[in-house]
């Protein structure tokens, strides 16, 4: 034996072994059972890894490591969400280009990752950025623009005031920015949309055939928002027909005025009839200065204009009913237009009772004179001429033919779901490869010219006007029409960030491929993902977006399977000592090169995994980390105590077979600290017995080598085992042989009950304390806390006392 666990040595020779000699390159033998486990690739920013990033990739790597000893063929790969805001930003102010400042960042990046140990093919690499990558992004939005899925529109936009960018409606949180927090305006402009719209109900439809966890299925249906109703026509008495979309048709008699955006085009077209224009006009400056958050908050003051000179009638009984404008009531959303029933909707009765407007109850239930009767899916109609005495369900139905037949509604089916706005008027982004025309009008540059790339500019600033820095350069603006020959200008606008993930799990299937995205039969093989972890904050957006991309690629025989990924789970942040989210002003972010160089990577790995529950956010723990340290060094000095032996001794028989199928499904199902805790509890038992056989040794390094590789393998050649750790097999064991007598105590936080669990009927008092801190409600109700006391009484309960 060595007589020092030398980390540092042991964890540069095993990371210089698994590069020279390929350990981890994913072999196109296209014969073996294949695994695909993914990781979100990560934004190369300037400040480089924090120790949160390497929580997912670790979990992965796990699996992936596992999954090898398995036999599979393995496809674990990692590259750079390389193009967006912040690299262009940090370029403007240190006058760099940012191709520099990515090169850069992505170099530090990759050399923290490495340094971890982690099992990456190196040889996949990805760069979103790179004009070989973004060629195929160019022509993914070329076929969808062919399809009809990418048009140009004019409308009213999301305008960041600092970042001098259109925004998504979803890149605006809490009214401002989601990358800068700075001001959010509305802005009429021309932008490019792509029609995710019509992919809404396969988006929905196909979250039965994947393994999501529920809470990521929920965001996606909630984010969907599908809702079945009926599209009415209110006339008017300017002669025109506003559409309305309702879930509610059957309170249509209670509808007693309309609210429209102050955007809605009828405002424009009813101008000459307004006598109160000068008002509408000015709120509608007060409203464009509002983001969609500002406007639908629920707990705001309720604001409008009512339109003097035109009324709305309502179709079910010929009543005029006041029109208003307000800024509750979003263009974008539904027809732009609502009927308001105040008796049955919170909004609508505050806005009543703020303009003194009648509030008719028509399902019977409460008192609406005090409040409005929210609680009115089930009931019976009332004030409804032929829908009295109804109930609500048989009312919606018979509402729902009544429009129809009398020509005043369809049935109709919404989705809260709008269309993707697909551009930025910034530089760092993948060109848009469209020209425009005067005849022809927006034409595709032919797919021989890819990649457009970016042209040289020296000022990568935004104009003031909002175009992108590109519109300037004019020699590159400035080209003839693909279709006619003609005089044409580019598309100056570059698309946003989501572009480059929207497919990138594609490209790793293939990578050096210069004929096409990646090879039919690459694809074919590889795909889908079988397991794809990331941040619980990309479970919307980043996971619709790339469901809509690979569906349409699917439709057009791109990819063989409908979805890109069979399974999706989400980790917990880790959060600081101090309990809050790592941040430089807060001064309580961990460098993970600082715990690499005092710890070792095995170490780090082995906490990450250790620190509680995967999916929840966990407190980093300076303390708690040299527990883990700790444990290796037993590991490491096991090999003083070495003796012959080719099966388990029958007093550990028990627990190694235990220990392994716990640790083999916990990995399964992301129950990494108690994987961990059980192999501490193997540990223990192996000490009471003074020593370890050779066979018994051989497997717990391979039990544990996915969690801790470096130091596993190094003692796997030290003991002179046929290695390396790489080529064996994962262990096994024998469900009869992992019966013993157990008994169920129950574990207490100052005194009161928070779990119950079986341990084996002998077991120490350590063990029985630390399988009682790894189970999820408990770890989950110390997350925070200091313990101050740990008590076990055998065969009955732990009690732990925490402050």
């Amino acid at each position: 034996m060595k007589s020092r666990y030398d980390f540092k040595a042991i964890e540069h020779k095993w990371q210089k072994y698994w590069d020279d000699n390929k350990t981890f390159k994913a072999e196109n033998d296209y014969t073996k059972p294949k695994y695909y486990p993914l990781v979100e690739f990560p934004y190369p920013s300037g400040q480089g890894l924090h120790v949160g990033h390497p929580r997912p990739y670790t979990a992965l790597d796990i699996v992936a490591r596992k999954r090898r000893l398995e036999g599979y063929n393995v496809l674990y790969t990692m590259g750079w969400d390389a193009f967006g805001l912040p690299t262009e930003n940090y370029a403007i102010k240190n006058k760099i280009h940012p191709e520099i400042v990515t090169k850069q960042n992505v170099e530090r990046f990759k050399g923290q990752l490495k340094s971890l140990g982690l099992s990456f093919d190196w040889n996949r690499e990805i760069n979103t950025t790179d004009p070989n990558y973004y060629k195929w992004t160019q022509w993914i939005f070329i076929k969808l623009f062919e399809a009809g899925l990418a048009y140009k529109s004019e409308m009213n936009v999301n305008w960041c005031t600092s970042c001098k960018v259109v925004l998504a409606n979803e890149e605006v949180v809490g009214g401002v920015c989601e990358r800068c927090g700075g001001e959010v305006i509305h802005k009429v402009k021309s932008q490019w949309m792509l029609k995710i719209t019509e992919y809404a109900q396969r988006l929905l439809d196909d979250l039965q055939d994947v393994d999501y966890f529920d809470r990521i299925k929920a965001t996606q249906v909630n984010w969907i928002g599908r809702s079945t109703g009926a599209e009415v026509d209110f006339g008017t008495t300017a002669g025109d027909s506003l559409k309305v979309y309702t879930t509610r048709p059957d309170t249509l008699f209670g509808a007693t005025y309309m609210v429209l955006a102050p955007e809605h085009p009828f405002i424009e077209k009813w101008a000459d009839k307004l006598t109160n224009l000068d008002e509408v006009r000015a709120y509608q400056q007060e409203a464009s200065r509002k983001s969609d958050f500002e406007r639908t908050e629920l707990n705001k003051e309720k604001t409008g204009v009512k339109l003097q000179g035109v009324m709305g009638i309502n179709p079910v009984n010929g009543k005029e009913i006041p029109i208003f404008i307000s800024d509750y009531v979003l263009v974008s959303y539904g027809t732009g237009a609502i009927m308001a029933v105040p008796a049955h909707d919170t909004r609508d009765y505050e806005f009543a009772k703020a303009f003194d407007l009648p509030i008719i109850e028509v399902v019977q239930g409460g008192d609406v004179t005090k409040e409005a009767f929210t609680d009115c899916e089930t009931g019976i109609m009332v004030n409804s001429d032929f829908l009295n005495g109804l109930s609500v369900e048989e009312a919606k139905e018979k509402i729902k033919e009544w429009l129809q037949a009398n020509g005043k509604g369809v049935p109709k089916v919404n989705y809260k779901l709008r269309d993707w706005v697909f551009a930025r008027q910034r530089y760092w982004g993948e060109p848009i490869p469209i020209v425009h025309c005067d005849d022809c009008g927006y034409v595709p540059i032919p797919v021989s010219e890819l990649p457009l790339k970016l042209p040289e500019v020296e000022s990568y600033e935004p104009t003031d006007d909002g175009q992108s820095p590109l519109a300037k350069i004019t020699d590159w603006v400035n080209t003839t029409c693909p279709k006619c020959g003609k005089p044409a200008k580019r598309e100056t606008d570059t698309m946003p960030q989501w572009a480059g993930s929207s497919w990138y799990f594609l490209r790793y299937c293939d990578p050096h491929n210069d004929d096409f995205l990646a090879s039919k039969e690459a694809l074919d093989y590889w795909m889908p993902v079988d397991w794809y972890n990331g941040g619980m904050e990309h479970t919307t957006l980043h996971l619709l977006y790339s469901r809509f991309w690979h569906k349409f690629l699917y439709d057009i025989g791109v990819v063989s399977c409908k979805e890109p990924y069979q399974k999706r789970t989400s980790h917990g942040m880790v959060l600081g000592e101090d309990g809050q989210k790592m941040s430089k002003s807060r001064g309580n972010v961990v460098n993970p090169d600082e715990v690499i160089a005092e710890y070792g990577a095995d170490t780090m790995r082995l906490y990450e995994m250790f620190i509680g529950d995967f999916e929840k956010t966990a407190p980093w723990s300076n303390k708690s980390i040299k527990g883990c340290k700790r444990f290796l060094d037993r590991i490491w000095s096991l090999q003083e105590n070495v003796i012959v032996g080719d099966s388990y001794r029958k007093e550990v028989e028990t627990i190694f077979h235990q220990t392994i199928k716990k640790v083999s499904e916990d990995i399964e199902t992301l129950k990494y600290n108690t994987a961990i805790a059980a192999m501490m509890s193997l540990l223990n038992a192996i000490d009471k017995t003074g020593s370890i056989n050779r066979a018994e040794y051989r497997d717990l390094l391979i039990l544990l080598n996915p969690f801790a590789p470096h130091i596993t393998e190094e003692i796997f050649e030290l003991m002179g085992f046929n290695g390396p750790i790489t080529s064996q097999k994962w262990v096994t064991y024998d469900e009869a042989k992992c019966r013993e007598s157990t008994v169920e105590i129950a574990v207490q936080i100052n005194g009161k009950i928070k779990a119950k669990i079986n341990v084996a009927a002998e077991i120490s008092s350590e063990d029985a304390i630390a399988l009682a801190k790894a189970d999820e409600k408990v770890s989950s109700e110390l997350n925070g806390k200091t313990i101050v006391k740990e008590i076990y009484v055998k065969g009955k309960l732990v009690n732990i006392v925490a402050k």
